[in-house]
Protein backbone atom coordinates (compact mmCIF):
# COMPACT_ATOMS: atom_id res chain seq x y z
CA UNK A 1 0.00 0.00 0.00
CA UNK A 2 1.20 3.23 -0.97
CA UNK A 3 2.10 5.52 2.13
CA UNK A 4 2.20 9.12 1.42
CA UNK A 5 4.80 12.01 2.61
CA UNK A 6 1.63 13.22 5.07
CA UNK A 7 1.59 10.10 7.05
CA UNK A 8 -1.37 8.42 5.62
CA UNK A 9 -1.80 5.49 3.51
CA UNK A 10 -3.07 5.72 -0.10
CA UNK A 11 -5.32 2.87 -0.09
CA UNK A 12 -8.88 4.34 -1.78
CA UNK A 13 -9.36 3.44 -4.92
CA UNK A 14 -11.61 5.37 -8.18
CA UNK A 15 -14.24 2.83 -6.76
CA UNK A 16 -14.01 3.84 -2.88
CA UNK A 17 -13.97 7.62 -3.95
CA UNK A 18 -16.95 7.04 -5.62
CA UNK A 19 -19.26 5.27 -3.73
CA UNK A 20 -17.78 7.30 -0.54
CA UNK A 21 -19.27 10.62 -2.02
CA UNK A 22 -22.49 8.79 -2.85
CA UNK A 23 -22.49 7.11 1.23
CA UNK A 24 -22.33 10.83 2.22
CA UNK A 25 -24.68 12.33 0.27
CA UNK A 26 -27.33 10.13 -0.24
CA UNK A 27 -28.21 9.07 3.08
CA UNK A 28 -30.69 10.72 5.92
CA UNK A 29 -31.67 14.14 3.72
CA UNK A 30 -33.11 11.67 1.18
CA UNK A 31 -34.83 8.64 2.56
CA UNK A 32 -35.72 11.00 5.61
CA UNK A 33 -35.74 14.39 5.62
CA UNK A 34 -37.44 14.35 2.15
CA UNK A 35 -40.52 14.18 3.18
CA UNK A 36 -40.28 17.49 5.00
CA UNK A 37 -39.40 18.85 2.24
CA UNK A 38 -42.36 17.92 0.38
CA UNK A 39 -44.69 18.73 3.12
CA UNK A 40 -43.10 22.48 2.59
CA UNK A 41 -42.90 23.04 -1.60
CA UNK A 42 -44.97 19.77 -2.46
CA UNK A 43 -44.07 18.93 -6.13
CA UNK A 44 -42.22 21.73 -6.70
CA UNK A 45 -39.75 19.90 -3.97
CA UNK A 46 -38.20 18.76 -7.82
CA UNK A 47 -37.57 22.30 -9.02
CA UNK A 48 -35.74 22.90 -5.52
CA UNK A 49 -33.47 19.82 -5.90
CA UNK A 50 -32.61 20.47 -9.16
CA UNK A 51 -31.29 24.65 -8.84
CA UNK A 52 -29.73 22.93 -5.78
CA UNK A 53 -27.60 20.66 -7.24
CA UNK A 54 -26.67 22.56 -9.70
CA UNK A 55 -25.31 25.21 -7.41
CA UNK A 56 -23.16 22.13 -5.57
CA UNK A 57 -21.99 21.06 -8.94
CA UNK A 58 -20.17 24.21 -8.66
CA UNK A 59 -18.87 23.78 -5.73
CA UNK A 60 -17.80 20.02 -6.36
CA UNK A 61 -16.01 21.63 -9.87
CA UNK A 62 -14.14 24.30 -7.43
CA UNK A 63 -12.88 21.53 -5.25
CA UNK A 64 -12.39 19.72 -7.72
CA UNK A 65 -10.02 22.53 -9.60
CA UNK A 66 -7.72 23.07 -6.57
CA UNK A 67 -7.65 18.77 -5.07
CA UNK A 68 -6.05 18.27 -8.72
CA UNK A 69 -3.85 21.41 -8.21
CA UNK A 70 -3.08 20.57 -4.93
CA UNK A 71 -4.18 17.13 -3.78
CA UNK A 72 -3.78 17.68 0.73
CA UNK A 73 -4.88 16.36 3.80
CA UNK A 74 -7.38 18.28 4.96
CA UNK A 75 -8.51 19.77 1.65
CA UNK A 76 -10.41 22.99 1.62
CA UNK A 77 -9.37 23.77 5.06
CA UNK A 78 -6.30 24.06 3.51
CA UNK A 79 -7.13 25.45 0.28
CA UNK A 80 -9.12 28.58 2.60
CA UNK A 81 -5.78 28.98 4.75
CA UNK A 82 -3.80 29.14 1.78
CA UNK A 83 -5.96 31.57 -0.21
CA UNK A 84 -7.93 33.56 1.89
CA UNK A 85 -5.66 33.83 5.33
CA UNK A 86 -5.18 31.42 7.87
CA UNK A 87 -8.43 32.33 10.23
CA UNK A 88 -10.39 31.57 7.07
CA UNK A 89 -8.38 28.27 7.30
CA UNK A 90 -9.51 27.90 11.23
CA UNK A 91 -12.92 28.70 10.58
CA UNK A 92 -13.80 26.43 7.76
CA UNK A 93 -12.14 23.90 8.82
CA UNK A 94 -13.60 23.42 12.05
CA UNK A 95 -17.12 24.18 10.81
CA UNK A 96 -16.52 21.21 8.41
CA UNK A 97 -16.02 19.33 11.20
CA UNK A 98 -19.10 20.60 13.21
CA UNK A 99 -20.93 20.02 10.15
CA UNK A 100 -19.78 16.34 10.25
CA UNK A 101 -20.94 15.92 13.78
CA UNK A 102 -24.61 17.43 12.93
CA UNK A 103 -24.91 15.64 10.32
CA UNK A 104 -24.27 12.58 12.31
CA UNK A 105 -26.79 13.49 14.76
CA UNK A 106 -29.31 13.80 12.33
CA UNK A 107 -28.32 10.54 10.59
CA UNK A 108 -28.03 8.38 13.86
CA UNK A 109 -31.81 10.05 15.31
CA UNK A 110 -32.68 8.95 12.05
CA UNK A 111 -31.25 4.99 12.16
CA UNK A 112 -33.27 5.04 15.87
CA UNK A 113 -36.39 6.16 13.80
CA UNK A 114 -35.86 3.41 11.45
CA UNK A 115 -35.13 0.58 14.01
CA UNK A 116 -38.89 1.90 15.39
CA UNK A 117 -40.10 0.12 12.19
CA UNK A 118 -39.66 -3.17 14.10
CA UNK A 119 -38.54 -2.61 17.34
CA UNK A 120 -41.43 -0.03 18.40
CA UNK A 121 -41.29 -0.62 22.45
CA UNK A 122 -37.46 -0.50 22.54
CA UNK A 123 -36.69 3.15 23.41
CA UNK A 124 -34.66 5.25 20.37
CA UNK A 125 -31.01 6.28 22.44
CA UNK A 126 -30.23 2.60 22.57
CA UNK A 127 -30.16 2.27 19.22
CA UNK A 128 -28.48 5.72 19.23
CA UNK A 129 -25.87 4.43 21.30
CA UNK A 130 -25.52 1.57 19.77
CA UNK A 131 -24.56 2.96 16.24
CA UNK A 132 -22.14 5.25 17.72
CA UNK A 133 -20.22 2.45 19.27
CA UNK A 134 -20.17 0.31 16.51
CA UNK A 135 -18.97 3.33 13.48
CA UNK A 136 -16.57 4.55 16.08
CA UNK A 137 -15.02 0.95 16.20
CA UNK A 138 -15.48 0.91 12.37
CA UNK A 139 -13.49 3.62 12.01
CA UNK A 140 -10.16 2.64 13.90
CA UNK A 141 -9.63 0.17 10.71
CA UNK A 142 -7.29 0.04 8.07
CA UNK A 143 -8.46 2.98 5.19
CA UNK A 144 -8.84 0.11 2.62
CA UNK A 145 -11.46 -1.82 4.95
CA UNK A 146 -13.46 1.12 5.51
CA UNK A 147 -13.02 2.25 2.14
CA UNK A 148 -14.55 -1.32 1.12
CA UNK A 149 -17.30 -1.55 3.73
CA UNK A 150 -18.44 2.31 2.61
CA UNK A 151 -18.18 0.39 -1.51
CA UNK A 152 -20.86 -2.31 -0.28
CA UNK A 153 -22.99 -0.06 1.81
CA UNK A 154 -23.49 2.51 -0.76
CA UNK A 155 -23.79 -0.39 -3.61
CA UNK A 156 -26.70 -1.75 -1.55
CA UNK A 157 -28.87 1.09 -1.46
CA UNK A 158 -28.04 2.64 -5.03
CA UNK A 159 -29.46 -0.77 -5.81
CA UNK A 160 -32.52 -0.25 -3.79
CA UNK A 161 -33.25 3.32 -4.89
CA UNK A 162 -32.63 1.70 -8.94
CA UNK A 163 -35.26 -1.30 -8.07
CA UNK A 164 -37.67 1.09 -6.34
CA UNK A 165 -37.77 3.75 -9.34
CA UNK A 166 -38.42 0.41 -11.65
CA UNK A 167 -40.91 -0.46 -9.40
CA UNK A 168 -42.71 2.61 -9.19
CA UNK A 169 -42.74 3.37 -12.41
CA UNK A 170 -44.50 -0.82 -12.86
CA UNK A 171 -47.16 0.71 -10.23
CA UNK A 172 -47.98 3.99 -12.27
CA UNK A 173 -48.05 1.68 -15.70
CA UNK A 174 -49.63 -1.16 -15.01
CA UNK A 175 -51.55 -0.26 -11.77
CA UNK A 176 -50.73 -2.59 -9.74
CA UNK A 177 -52.55 -0.83 -6.85
CA UNK A 178 -53.64 2.78 -5.15
CA UNK A 179 -52.53 4.05 -1.78
CA UNK A 180 -54.42 2.85 1.09
CA UNK A 181 -56.84 5.01 2.35
CA UNK A 182 -55.98 7.95 -0.15
CA UNK A 183 -58.71 7.44 -2.36
CA UNK A 184 -56.78 8.09 -5.16
CA UNK A 185 -54.95 6.03 -7.74
CA UNK A 186 -51.13 6.17 -8.32
CA UNK A 187 -49.90 8.34 -11.15
CA UNK A 188 -47.90 11.38 -12.68
CA UNK A 189 -51.43 13.28 -11.99
CA UNK A 190 -50.93 12.95 -8.92
CA UNK A 191 -47.87 15.85 -8.52
CA UNK A 192 -50.85 18.59 -9.83
CA UNK A 193 -53.99 17.00 -8.70
CA UNK A 194 -53.69 17.86 -5.05
CA UNK A 195 -53.48 21.66 -4.56
CA UNK A 196 -51.30 22.42 -8.53
CA UNK A 197 -47.84 21.95 -8.97
CA UNK A 198 -46.87 24.68 -6.10
CA UNK A 199 -49.62 24.14 -3.74
CA UNK A 200 -47.72 26.46 -1.29
CA UNK A 201 -46.51 29.24 -3.92
CA UNK A 202 -42.93 30.62 -4.60
CA UNK A 203 -42.87 31.04 -0.68
CA UNK A 204 -43.22 27.29 0.17
CA UNK A 205 -40.47 26.29 -2.59
CA UNK A 206 -37.61 28.87 -1.15
CA UNK A 207 -38.81 27.58 2.11
CA UNK A 208 -37.95 23.46 1.11
CA UNK A 209 -34.41 25.26 0.26
CA UNK A 210 -33.17 24.74 3.96
CA UNK A 211 -34.19 21.02 3.94
CA UNK A 212 -32.96 20.45 0.43
CA UNK A 213 -29.57 21.50 0.59
CA UNK A 214 -28.79 19.70 3.99
CA UNK A 215 -29.48 16.30 1.79
CA UNK A 216 -26.36 17.27 -0.71
CA UNK A 217 -24.25 18.22 3.12
CA UNK A 218 -21.20 15.38 2.91
CA UNK A 219 -20.51 15.39 -1.44
CA UNK A 220 -17.39 17.74 -0.71
CA UNK A 221 -15.77 14.70 0.96
CA UNK A 222 -14.38 13.89 -2.38
CA UNK A 223 -11.63 16.60 -1.53
CA UNK A 224 -11.18 14.89 1.49
CA UNK A 225 -10.33 11.76 -0.29
CA UNK A 226 -7.64 13.50 -2.36
CA UNK A 227 -4.84 12.79 0.72
CA UNK A 228 -5.58 8.73 0.64
CA UNK A 229 -6.67 8.81 -2.88
CA UNK A 230 -4.13 6.09 -5.13
CA UNK A 231 -4.37 9.00 -7.90
CA UNK A 232 -6.08 12.10 -7.15
CA UNK A 233 -5.31 13.51 -10.46
CA UNK A 234 -7.71 10.76 -12.31
CA UNK A 235 -10.16 9.34 -9.70
CA UNK A 236 -11.22 13.15 -8.21
CA UNK A 237 -12.09 14.42 -11.88
CA UNK A 238 -14.21 11.39 -12.18
CA UNK A 239 -15.85 11.06 -8.80
CA UNK A 240 -16.99 15.04 -9.33
CA UNK A 241 -18.01 14.58 -13.01
CA UNK A 242 -20.33 11.78 -12.06
CA UNK A 243 -22.32 14.39 -9.08
CA UNK A 244 -25.31 15.66 -12.20
CA UNK A 245 -26.34 12.32 -13.38
CA UNK A 246 -26.19 11.30 -9.33
CA UNK A 247 -28.58 14.47 -8.04
CA UNK A 248 -30.99 13.73 -11.12
CA UNK A 249 -31.64 9.77 -10.24
CA UNK A 250 -30.93 9.69 -6.93
CA UNK A 251 -32.62 12.75 -5.69
CA UNK A 252 -35.11 14.22 -9.17
CA UNK A 253 -36.51 10.73 -10.08
CA UNK A 254 -36.26 9.18 -6.88
CA UNK A 255 -39.13 11.59 -5.33
CA UNK A 256 -40.86 12.30 -9.23
CA UNK A 257 -41.45 8.42 -8.40
CA UNK A 258 -42.95 9.07 -4.97
CA UNK A 259 -45.06 11.80 -5.33
CA UNK A 260 -46.37 9.72 -8.32
CA UNK A 261 -47.52 7.21 -6.44
CA UNK A 262 -48.56 8.28 -3.25
CA UNK A 263 -50.41 11.83 -2.78
CA UNK A 264 -47.59 14.29 -1.69
CA UNK A 265 -50.02 15.89 1.76
CA UNK A 266 -49.97 11.94 2.73
CA UNK A 267 -46.74 11.43 2.91
CA UNK A 268 -45.33 12.45 6.49
CA UNK A 269 -42.16 12.71 8.78
CA UNK A 270 -43.14 9.61 10.64
CA UNK A 271 -40.32 7.71 9.70
CA UNK A 272 -38.71 7.52 5.75
CA UNK A 273 -41.32 7.66 3.36
CA UNK A 274 -39.93 5.60 1.20
CA UNK A 275 -41.21 2.66 4.01
CA UNK A 276 -44.17 4.65 4.66
CA UNK A 277 -45.14 4.26 0.58
CA UNK A 278 -44.78 0.70 0.22
CA UNK A 279 -46.32 0.12 3.66
CA UNK A 280 -49.00 1.45 2.72
CA UNK A 281 -49.87 0.04 -0.64
CA UNK A 282 -49.84 -2.85 1.15
CA UNK A 283 -46.31 -4.76 0.28
CA UNK A 284 -45.43 -5.59 3.97
CA UNK A 285 -41.98 -7.68 2.57
CA UNK A 286 -40.70 -4.57 0.58
CA UNK A 287 -41.57 -2.08 3.16
CA UNK A 288 -39.30 -4.43 5.70
CA UNK A 289 -36.78 -4.41 2.82
CA UNK A 290 -36.28 -1.03 1.85
CA UNK A 291 -35.85 -0.62 5.97
CA UNK A 292 -32.87 -2.16 5.69
CA UNK A 293 -31.73 0.21 3.08
CA UNK A 294 -32.60 2.68 5.04
CA UNK A 295 -31.06 2.03 7.83
CA UNK A 296 -27.75 0.58 5.82
CA UNK A 297 -27.68 4.46 4.07
CA UNK A 298 -27.75 5.80 7.54
CA UNK A 299 -24.59 3.84 8.67
CA UNK A 300 -23.02 4.09 5.93
CA UNK A 301 -23.19 8.09 6.07
CA UNK A 302 -22.33 8.11 9.09
CA UNK A 303 -19.32 6.38 8.17
CA UNK A 304 -18.62 8.75 5.80
CA UNK A 305 -19.14 11.40 7.63
CA UNK A 306 -16.80 10.33 11.14
CA UNK A 307 -14.22 9.62 8.19
CA UNK A 308 -14.34 12.86 6.47
CA UNK A 309 -13.99 15.19 9.97
CA UNK A 310 -11.31 12.92 10.93
CA UNK A 311 -9.01 13.21 8.44
CA UNK A 312 -10.17 17.04 8.43
CA UNK A 313 -9.13 17.77 12.07
CA UNK A 314 -5.76 15.63 11.21
CA UNK A 315 -4.90 17.98 8.33
CA UNK A 316 -5.35 21.30 10.35
CA UNK A 317 -3.93 19.42 13.41
CA UNK A 318 -0.33 19.56 11.20
CA UNK A 319 -1.25 22.97 10.10
CA UNK A 320 -0.79 23.92 13.86
CA UNK A 321 -4.77 24.71 14.28
CA UNK A 322 -5.86 21.90 16.18
CA UNK A 323 -4.51 19.93 19.42
CA UNK A 324 -1.47 17.79 18.49
CA UNK A 325 -3.09 14.40 19.06
CA UNK A 326 -5.28 14.64 16.50
CA UNK A 327 -2.43 14.27 14.10
CA UNK A 328 -1.08 10.87 15.90
CA UNK A 329 -1.72 7.91 13.38
CA UNK A 330 -2.50 4.19 14.62
CA UNK A 331 -0.45 1.18 13.30
CA UNK A 332 -2.83 1.53 10.56
CA UNK A 333 -2.32 4.84 9.45
CA UNK A 334 -5.52 6.30 11.02
CA UNK A 335 -5.77 9.40 13.13
CA UNK A 336 -7.08 7.66 15.97
CA UNK A 337 -7.78 10.09 18.20
CA UNK A 338 -10.11 12.34 16.13
CA UNK A 339 -12.27 9.18 15.89
CA UNK A 340 -12.74 9.29 19.42
CA UNK A 341 -13.56 12.48 19.81
CA UNK A 342 -16.17 12.24 16.97
CA UNK A 343 -17.63 9.20 18.89
CA UNK A 344 -17.68 11.24 22.04
CA UNK A 345 -19.83 14.19 20.54
CA UNK A 346 -21.97 11.22 18.91
CA UNK A 347 -23.11 10.52 22.41
CA UNK A 348 -25.26 14.13 22.31
CA UNK A 349 -27.03 12.61 19.82
CA UNK A 350 -28.00 9.82 22.57
CA UNK A 351 -28.79 12.64 25.14
CA UNK A 352 -31.30 14.52 22.59
CA UNK A 353 -32.54 11.05 21.77
CA UNK A 354 -33.39 10.73 25.18
CA UNK A 355 -35.08 14.41 25.89
CA UNK A 356 -36.30 15.99 22.87
CA UNK A 357 -37.30 12.39 20.69
CA UNK A 358 -39.97 14.37 18.63
CA UNK A 359 -38.45 17.50 17.69
CA UNK A 360 -34.48 16.63 17.11
CA UNK A 361 -34.29 15.87 13.23
CA UNK A 362 -35.56 18.99 12.05
CA UNK A 363 -33.07 21.43 14.35
CA UNK A 364 -30.27 19.31 13.82
CA UNK A 365 -31.26 19.33 9.47
CA UNK A 366 -31.32 23.60 10.10
CA UNK A 367 -27.94 23.88 12.07
CA UNK A 368 -26.26 21.24 9.81
CA UNK A 369 -27.56 23.46 6.57
CA UNK A 370 -25.51 26.19 8.29
CA UNK A 371 -22.63 24.75 8.17
CA UNK A 372 -22.71 23.03 4.73
CA UNK A 373 -23.24 26.06 3.01
CA UNK A 374 -20.70 28.32 4.86
CA UNK A 375 -17.85 25.57 3.76
CA UNK A 376 -19.39 25.10 0.27
CA UNK A 377 -19.02 29.47 0.19
CA UNK A 378 -15.47 29.23 1.42
CA UNK A 379 -14.79 26.27 -1.25
CA UNK A 380 -16.04 28.64 -3.68
CA UNK A 381 -14.44 31.50 -2.34
CA UNK A 382 -11.11 29.53 -2.08
CA UNK A 383 -11.10 28.72 -5.37
CA UNK A 384 -11.23 32.80 -6.64
CA UNK A 385 -8.64 33.65 -4.99
CA UNK A 386 -6.45 30.49 -6.14
CA UNK A 387 -7.36 31.48 -10.02
CA UNK A 388 -6.94 35.33 -9.22
CA UNK A 389 -3.10 34.50 -7.73
CA UNK A 390 -2.55 32.46 -11.21
CA UNK A 391 -1.07 33.89 -14.09
CA UNK A 392 -2.61 33.04 -17.46
CA UNK A 393 -0.42 30.88 -18.56
CA UNK A 394 -0.57 29.02 -15.01
CA UNK A 395 -4.87 29.20 -15.10
CA UNK A 396 -4.44 27.65 -18.80
CA UNK A 397 -2.25 24.88 -17.43
CA UNK A 398 -5.06 23.91 -14.65
CA UNK A 399 -5.82 20.17 -15.43
CA UNK A 400 -9.47 20.36 -13.86
CA UNK A 401 -10.86 24.18 -14.59
CA UNK A 402 -13.95 25.05 -13.44
CA UNK A 403 -16.32 25.59 -16.53
CA UNK A 404 -17.96 28.95 -17.24
CA UNK A 405 -15.73 31.10 -15.51
CA UNK A 406 -16.14 33.54 -13.57
CA UNK A 407 -19.84 33.79 -14.20
CA UNK A 408 -20.98 29.96 -12.79
CA UNK A 409 -18.67 30.31 -9.36
CA UNK A 410 -19.60 33.51 -9.01
CA UNK A 411 -23.78 33.04 -9.15
CA UNK A 412 -23.26 29.99 -6.91
CA UNK A 413 -21.82 32.48 -4.50
CA UNK A 414 -24.90 34.59 -4.86
CA UNK A 415 -26.73 31.22 -4.54
CA UNK A 416 -25.57 30.52 -0.72
CA UNK A 417 -25.25 33.47 -0.01
CA UNK A 418 -29.20 33.68 -0.75
CA UNK A 419 -29.64 30.02 1.52
CA UNK A 420 -28.33 31.51 4.44
CA UNK A 421 -30.90 34.74 4.24
CA UNK A 422 -33.91 31.85 3.76
CA UNK A 423 -32.54 30.45 7.04
CA UNK A 424 -33.33 33.62 8.84
CA UNK A 425 -35.95 34.85 7.11
CA UNK A 426 -38.15 31.45 8.38
CA UNK A 427 -39.37 31.07 11.67
CA UNK A 428 -38.31 27.07 11.76
CA UNK A 429 -34.61 27.67 10.85
CA UNK A 430 -33.88 31.09 12.11
CA UNK A 431 -32.26 29.48 15.27
CA UNK A 432 -29.87 27.44 12.99
CA UNK A 433 -28.68 31.03 11.58
CA UNK A 434 -28.19 32.17 15.08
CA UNK A 435 -26.23 28.94 16.60
CA UNK A 436 -24.44 29.15 13.17
CA UNK A 437 -23.38 32.90 14.11
CA UNK A 438 -22.52 32.28 17.74
CA UNK A 439 -20.26 29.42 16.31
CA UNK A 440 -18.63 31.32 13.72
CA UNK A 441 -17.90 34.33 16.27
CA UNK A 442 -16.52 31.94 18.78
CA UNK A 443 -14.50 30.21 16.79
CA UNK A 444 -12.78 33.59 15.62
CA UNK A 445 -12.16 34.64 19.69
CA UNK A 446 -10.77 31.13 19.61
CA UNK A 447 -8.48 31.70 17.24
CA UNK A 448 -7.38 35.43 18.21
CA UNK A 449 -6.73 34.62 21.18
CA UNK A 450 -4.45 31.70 21.00
CA UNK A 451 -4.12 29.78 17.62
CA UNK A 452 -2.60 33.48 15.98
CA UNK A 453 -0.21 34.83 19.15
CA UNK A 454 0.96 31.38 19.72
CA UNK A 455 1.70 31.34 15.28
CA UNK A 456 3.53 34.66 15.75
CA UNK A 457 5.78 33.89 18.69
CA UNK A 458 9.55 34.19 16.80
CA UNK A 459 10.96 30.79 15.56
CA UNK A 460 7.12 29.19 15.90
CA UNK A 461 6.13 28.29 12.72
CA UNK A 462 2.23 27.13 12.07
CA UNK A 463 3.44 23.84 10.77
CA UNK A 464 5.04 22.87 14.02
CA UNK A 465 2.84 24.43 16.92
CA UNK A 466 1.29 21.95 17.58
CA UNK A 467 4.30 19.22 16.89
CA UNK A 468 3.74 15.44 17.51
CA UNK A 469 5.73 12.15 18.07
CA UNK A 470 4.25 9.91 16.01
Amino acid sequence: MQQHSNGLQRGLTARHIRFMALGSAIGTGLFYGSAAAIQMAGPAVLLAYLIGGAAVFMVMRALGEMAVHNPVAGSFGQYASSYLGPLAGFITGWTYAFEMIIVCLADVTAFGVYMGFWFPEVPRWIWVLAIVLFIGALNLCNVKVFGELEFWLSLLKVGAIVAMIAAGFGIMLYGLGSAEGSGAATGIHNLWAHGGFMPNGIGGLIASFAVVMFAFGGIEIIGITAGEAKDPQRVIPQAINAVPARILLFYVLTLFVLMAIYPWPQIGSQGSPFVQIFDSLGIASAAAILNVVVISAAVSAINSDIFGAGRMMYGMARQGQAPAGFARLSRQGVPWMTVLVMGGALLIGVLLNYLIPENVFLLIASIATFATVWVWLMILLSQVAMRRSLSKEEAAALKFPVPFWPFAPAAAIVFMLFIFAVLGYFPDSRMALYVGAVWIALLSIAYWLWVRPAVAKPGLAASNLFSTHR
